[in-house]
């Protein structure tokens, strides 16, 4: 006998919950008003009675936003959650629309939370679809790894339900959810991957390639959890005041010195790495020939707008520091804390 959608739900909220809940605390909801996210409203609401709160974010894309986004606000009450609340945001900056919209909808739901983490209803079909662009990308076993069911205050209790789970509950819950026209948009990459490459993948291949996918992802998440915690205990082992010990890590295997150095990197500041400018960083310990620094992005804009971190290695440590903008080239750039 097939088993019904909400009841998929429900035990996957369950064991989420088992295994991540920091206790009998409140939940908060991500709610779009989409299938997934009111299918998770409910299980949670089932799961926790009195303790999941929701949270709708309006992005104001597309006209009638505001009446959708109060619509599902209204579903999530009707699904059980103690409250719904609606948060207009703006979405402004690089990256195009969706990476716009994304760190919007995150930054208003970090904000809004409080002290409760957040449940995202990613399901093991968005799972398979982050692995392809992951992989599409090229950028490493950490992007293919995909989403962690809980990345702090970030949780995902439906990575291993099918979005027709989702639906399913829907149906049985009598909830017609919200079908976002940018979710049928083939101008966005991820809808190409989810209409099209995927559907062919599971042709050519007979089926199972978005549950092979996820295992995949999951395989990977145990292993760079372990290369992670290796990593972190060589950054502690090269320390060397605000610098790394050069002699600490030329010895130490790629996977583990890059890590090491990627971490001291974004503790520093820096951010959007590419593989490139990791890679130039790392040849000052791996391949020292003399060459002379290497810039990286500072997030912080610490010396004004388009100012730069740079990278450099003198007298056997790696340290970094602020090179303003208009500097001259033969300034030496300002140390990081001084």
């Amino acid at each position: 006998m097939t088993e019904s959608g909400l009841h998929v739900v429900r035990r996957a909220v369950r064991q989420w919950l088992e295994r991540y809940s920091p206790g009998a605390g409140d939940l908060v909801v991500a709610m779009s008003g989409g299938a997934d996210s009111a299918a998770l409203c409910a299980g949670a609401a089932a799961e926790m009675p009195g303790c999941v709160h929701a949270v709708t974010i309006d992005h104001g894309l597309q006209e009638g936003s505001a009446r959708v986004a109060a619509d599902a606000a209204a579903v999530a009450r009707r699904a059980g959650c103690v409250n719904a609340r609606v948060i207009r945001v703006e979405v402004t900056g690089a990256g195009g629309l969706e990476a716009a919209a994304r760190r919007a909808r995150y930054a208003a739901l970090n904000a809004a939370r409080g002290e409760a983490p957040v449940l995202v209803a990613h399901t093991l079909d968005d799972q398979a679809e982050t692995v392809l662009l992951g992989l599409a990308r090229g950028s490493g076993p950490r992007s293919v790894a995909g989403m962690r069911p809980y990345s702090p205050p970030w949780g995902r209790p439906l990575l291993a339900v099918r979005r027709t789970m989702t639906r399913a509950a829907c149906a049985e819950l009598g909830i017609s959810p919200h079908e976002d026209p940018h979710n049928s948009d083939p101008r966005f990459t991820r809808v190409r991957i989810r209409d099209e490459v995927l559907p062919l993948m599971e042709e050519v291949c007979r089926g199972g390639v978005a549950e092979s996918l996820a295992r995949t992802a999951a395989q990977l998440q145990e292993d760079v959890e372990v290369l992670d915690d290796l990593a972190s205990a060589l950054l502690d082992k090269a320390r060397n005041g605000a610098c790394l010990d050069v002699l600490v890590l030329r010895g130490e295997p790629a996977a583990l010195r890059r890590r090491a150095v990627r971490s001291w990197l974004l503790e520093s500041g820096a951010r959007g790495l590419t593989d490139r400018q990791l890679r130039a960083v790392d040849a000052l310990v791996s391949d020292w020939r003399g060459q002379g620094p290497v810039a990286v992005p500072d997030a912080l804009n610490r010396a004004g707008e388009g100012a730069r971190l740079v990278v450099e290695r003198r007298h056997g440590t790696l340290g970094i520091a602020v090179q303003p903008r208009h500097s001259h080239p033969g300034t030496r750039p300002t140390e990081k804390g001084s």
